[in-house]
C-alpha cells in the first residue's frame, strides 16, 4: 500500500490492523487509547502490530523506537513523521 500522508487514515488503517491482531473492534481504537492498558495488546501483540503498520504504511520502526509508541496517537504521528521525512 502506498504512504499515507493524512493522520485520519493511518488512524483507519492502525484500527484495522489491532482488529485483526487483537481482535479489537476497529471504532473502539482511538488515537488517545494506550495500547497496553486500554486496547490489551501484549509485547508480542505489539511486535506483530509494528511490523503490520511497517509493510502497511511503508516505514520502518526501529525496535528502540517502539517503546516510545505508547498509544494509538504515538503510532500515528510516528508513522507521519516517518513518512514526510522520507518524502523532503
Amino acid at each position: 500500500m502506498a504512504a499515507i500522508n493524512d493522520k485520519d487514515a493511518i488512524l483507519e488503517g492502525l484500527a484495522e490492523i489491532v482488529n485483526e491482531i487483537a481482535g479489537i473492534p476497529a471504532e473502539e481504537v482511538e488515537l488517545d487509547k494506550s495500547f497496553t492498558d486500554d486496547l490489551d495488546v501484549d509485547s508480542l501483540s505489539m511486535v506483530e502490530v509494528v511490523v503490520a503498520a511497517e509493510e502497511r504504511f511503508e516505514v520502518k520502526i526501529p525496535d528502540d523506537d517502539v517503546k516510545g509508541l505508547r498509544t494509538v496517537g504515538d503510532a500515528a504521528d510516528y508513522i507521519l513523521n516517518a513518512q514526510l521525512s522520507t518524502q523532503s
